[in-house]
């Protein structure tokens, strides 16, 4: 059995698990308090804690994230019931231990399904290799005490690799999930040598963007699009009136390698055709291993953000809208840091109606999170989360308290996941 307990350093709280990670998905006890606004950190002892999500809906905030030790990784998930403010005890999601694979772009995500008088049905979707690799799904119906059998989403014994996930629920609880796949690679025995030899629009139509949702019953995956470039990470949300918005980095003719979106307003039974977001005159002969982010603000608008380099030679982050989910406007850059490369951008809208955009950039050798804030049609100048230590991989979520901003903190090998509100 594994004991719990917690320390304060600086004003924050971690959560220490002693003994091995992976030994219990049963929830430990105890549960830790900031006493206040102050950032709380949850870990996993003896592990490097990794590629956090979080999801809030009211009070509840779940944050879900990868503890990994000796090469092998589990899916925890962490619940706070007053805003952020402190989080009870992690609990194991996956039901096969060590078996999650994770890496900034592969996060494990999580969505919660409000329900009427009682905690919100939490989902968490993640990338799992024991043996082949799979997309599964779990829930927990007890407000994350604990979480039922995981579910494959890909068809059994598909062949090749896929991940690079992304996680919506509609209001009657149905999961949508789309992921990159690369069966197409492995149906060709020639694949690794030419994957070796070029990466361009040619080779990208040997992957492809698939989708499947998971109910009552899960539905039978399938390809949506071809041409995909394979290994950003992809978004997807659900609008007010259900409509389904997915995005994905795409290869387009010239290996100009722009956003991708689409739409289904009939809950995933059909897609619109690819939307070609904005043609940045970005042509990489390669992955750049950096995906789009996107939210639906209460009108129905869609607010997309992602990584791209402008002109060819400068790294920037872009901002565009769709109100019909047809077209975009013209994209503006997000203010950031000033480094040549800021990376890995997250979004979502806070109480107040505004749009916050996180991302992480390298300035003076350390890799650290920053965010902007939208004021009257216009992002605010970049600020710094503020912390000496490496902070990455930062992720958004509008609570009751307030915006919860969610990173990986430390060095890769003692990393742990910081919480903070940021109003």
């Amino acid at each position: 059995m594994m004991r719990l307990s917690t320390f304060c350093i600086a004003g924050a709280v971690m959560f220490t698990l002693v003994g091995p990670a992976a030994q219990s998905r049963q929830p430990q006890e105890g549960v830790a308090s900031t006493g206040g606004k102050a950032d709380v950190t949850l870990a996993i002892t003896g592990a490097t804690n990794q590629t956090p999500w979080v999801a809030a809906s009211g009070s509840l905030v779940a944050v879900a994230w990868a503890a990994s030790a000796a090469g092998r990784a589990d899916i925890y998930t962490a619940v706070s019931r007053d805003g952020g403010l402190t989080f009870g005890s992690p609990v194991r999601v996956n039901t096969v231990a060590g078996e999650a694979r994770v890496s900034g772009e592969i996060a494990p995500r999580v969505s919660l399904v409000p329900k009427p008088g009682g905690d919100p049905e939490i989902v968490v979707l993640w990338n799992a290799k024991d043996g082949t690799t799979q997309i599964k799904i779990a829930r927990s119906h007890d407000g994350g005490r604990t979480f039922g059998a995981a579910r494959p989403l890909q068809t059994a014994g598909a062949a090749g690799d896929r991940g690079w996930h992304a996680l919506t629920v509609d209001k009657g609880g149905t999961a949508h999930a789309i992921w990159l796949d690369h069966r197409g690679m492995a149906a060709g025995k020639d694949a690794a040598a030419d994957h070796k030899e070029h990466d361009g629009a040619a080779m990208a139509q040997r992957s492809g963007l698939y989708y499947a949702s998971s109910g009552a019953t899960v539905s039978a995956d399938r390809e949506l699009f071809k041409g995909v470039c394979y290994c950003c990470k992809t978004a997807m949300a659900t609008g007010p009136d259900g409509t389904l918005y997915a995005a994905w980095r795409h290869v387009f003719a010239g290996n100009f390698r722009d956003m991708g979106f689409t739409s289904s307003r009939d809950g995933g039974k059909t897609f619109a055709p690819l939307v070609r977001v904005n043609q940045d005159g970005w042509s990489i002969n390669g992955c750049p291993d950096d995906g789009p982010a996107m939210v639906v603000d209460l009108k129905g608008t869609v607010h997309l953000v992602w990584p791209t380099v402008a002109g060819g030679t400068e790294g920037a982050l872009l901002y565009a809208v769709s109100r019909d989910g047809r077209s975009f406007s013209a994209p503006v850059r997000v203010p950031t840091l000033g480094s040549p490369k800021p990376s890995h951008p997250q979004i979502a809208i806070d109480s107040r109606g505004r749009v916050v955009v996180a991302w992480d950039e390298v300035r003076n050798g350390v890799r650290g999170a920053a965010f902007s804030r939208m004021t009257a049609g216009a992002f605010a100048p970049a600020q710094s989360f503020g912390t000496n230590a490496p902070s990455t991989y930062p992720v958004l979520a509008a609570g009751a308290k307030g915006l919860v901003a969610v990173w990986a903190a430390g060095s890769p090998a003692q990393a742990t996941i910081t919480v903070r509100l940021l109003d």
